[in-house]
């Protein structure tokens, strides 16, 4: 849901991104469009996979304050000199650069989930980090560590 090929709608159709010039300047500009915050980064050479129909959009260089594509630096509408195998991607990852840290009071920072429970508020404490889910290890674990993790969770 925060990441992938990049489409535009123009003219009535849809088409993808060339990642001529493509950078994380774009990326940042297309994850504010989308009301995406994190991480943005840019990603080329059909990462996600080429698309199909036009090439709408080629030589893309925005400053990253815009608050749209169309207020970028760009080729005209189907301009290009492109295939599909230079689809342009973004990832508005909201985990990346997350630095996870287990603080002396047992307070963590990052994203946490609950997994194999038999409802959404019981399971196994998972936190994500470095792209990955990962499990705590209960060594020193007490009840003010489950107490913050059902805080962070919105659990009172």
């Amino acid at each position: 849901s925060f990441e992938g090929r990049v489409e535009v709608y123009h003219d009535g159709k849809w088409g993808t991104i060339c990642d001529d010039q493509w950078d994380d300047r774009d990326a940042e500009v297309v994850c504010r469009q989308l009301g995406l915050s994190g991480n943005p980064k840019a990603l080329s050479w059909a990462h996600y996979g080429q698309g199909s129909g036009p090439i709408l959009l080629d030589e893309v260089e925005c400053s990253g304050n815009e608050l749209s594509l169309d207020q970028c630096k760009k080729s005209d509408w189907g301009q290009q000199n492109c295939d599909h195998i230079e689809d342009a991607g973004v990832s508005c990852d909201p985990f990346t650069g997350i630095d996870l840290q287990l603080y002396a009071s047992q307070m963590w920072s990052g994203t946490v989930r609950l997994a194999g429970g038999r409802s959404p508020s019981e399971g196994r404490v998972e936190v994500y980090y470095n792209g990955d889910w990962g499990t705590v290890c209960d060594d020193g674990w007490t009840d003010l560590g489950a107490q913050v993790v059902c805080r962070q969770l919105g659990f009172r």
